[in-house]
């Protein structure tokens, strides 16, 4: 039988993977002043479970102003990276899966509550709150408290902390880095000129616009490993007239592979809120496709990938090299499991689970590592 493409096994640097299956980076707000905490440990634990090829841990703070929420993991002291040792320590224990890292600084999304309490935003003078910083004095929402524009010694420590939290995560022993260049955070608020209204050399055109996300990724590449990926999430439009596009989002990829950049997360949106967003299955897949056929860079679609014959049509079609799931494998951890059963596909288990293979699907934990059952 024909190996299903979301099943075959894929290699970007010296990072291998089983199948095309990443999980997605999910904050879940449950940090304490940046650690993990044993939420991690479960969470992290049980998708590392699920069968996919690459884990990729939330959204993790490079400065404690950087939290989108003061729930928010961090890793720039070391204590954060100790209690993110903790946790890995327990998960890599009993899973072999490889996992990534998306470090970000979130800019003028920054101190907000957390989802479940409102998500608004939280002024200084709150308890839980911080003055917030961005390419530009503009706030998110004109009710909101503005951010600080700033200073090249801002923009200085904010890319010096990107590449001590790549040194941090390289003591970890993570296998990927993915830099946060989406949905509304510093970065992308560097890229899009609906943020960037700065009138020296990081604002304006678009290579100025592009000129500190690459200063970034340069830092982190060099504080990284060489042969472990570094990889970017972009958004692949503002959903808004006169704002970041695909066209922009493909030579901001072109100059990333230009520094040895092998795969790039194509989402979209998060930086505007008069952003009209056509929200439905695949709607964000001709973005990852755009950027793959423009450029060959590997890439990954998300966004509503929910079924398993959709995600076996995107890779399969080669619209996009790798599905992310987020909220599909929240609700269900074992969707790997399911998508290789009902494609004929096989899925690495723990020897635990073993016993758990149905009896119509007896090649399904047929895996490299897996004991045999």
């Amino acid at each position: 039988m024909t190996t299903p493409a979301l099943f075959t096994p894929a290699t970007v640097g010296s990072l291998k993977m089983d199948n095309r299956i990443v999980i997605a980076p999910m904050c879940q707000y449950s940090a304490v002043d940046g650690c993990m905490t044993d939420w991690h440990l479960i969470h992290l634990g049980q998708l590392a479970l699920s069968g996919a090829g690459l884990l990729t841990i939330e959204a993790t703070a490079v400065v404690p102003e950087g939290r989108i929420t003061y729930g928010d993991v961090g890793l720039w002291d070391d204590a954060t990276e100790a209690a993110m040792a903790r946790t890995l320590e327990s998960v890599r224990r009993h899973s072999p899966m490889p996992i990534a890292i998306q470090l970000a600084h979130a800019g003028r999304k920054a101190s907000t509550e957390v989802p479940w309490k409102g998500g608004a935003q939280l002024p200084p003078e709150d308890a839980n709150g911080w003055q917030t910083v961005s390419a530009s004095a503009l706030p998110f929402e004109a009710h909101e408290h503005a951010p600080q524009a700033l200073d090249r010694a801002g923009m200085d420590r904010v890319r010096d902390a990107f590449a001590d939290a790549a040194r941090r995560s390289a003591r970890l022993g993570i296998d990927a880095i993915q830099i946060h260049a989406a949905h509304g955070y510093l970065l992308h608020q560097f890229l899009s000129p609906l943020s960037n209204q700065r009138t020296d050399d990081y604002g304006g055109s678009l290579e100025n616009r592009m000129r500190f996300p690459l200063e970034v990724y340069d830092a982190v590449r060099a504080a990284f490993p060489a042969d472990k990926p570094v990889t970017v999430r972009v958004s692949g439009t503002d959903w808004v007239e006169g704002g970041w596009d695909v066209e922009q989002t493909i030579a901001f990829t072109k100059a990333l592979q230009a520094r040895g950049c092998g795969l790039i997360h194509v989402s979209s949106g998060g930086l505007d809120p008069r952003q009209q967003i056509p929200v439905g299955p695949n709607y964000q897949v001709p973005l990852a496709r755009a950027v793959k056929q423009a450029t060959g860079v590997q890439v990954v679609a998300v966004g509503l990938i929910t079924d398993y014959e959709q995600a076996e049509a995107i890779v399969g079609t080669g619209d996009a090299d790798y599905v992310g799931l987020a909220r599909t494998i929240l609700y269900d951890p074992r969707w790997p499991w399911h998508a290789a059963a009902h494609l004929g596909g096989r899925v690495r288990a723990a020897d635990q689970y073993l016993r758990s293979q149905p009896r119509q699907y007896r090649s399904l934990f047929d895996m490299p590592g897996s004991a045999e059952s």
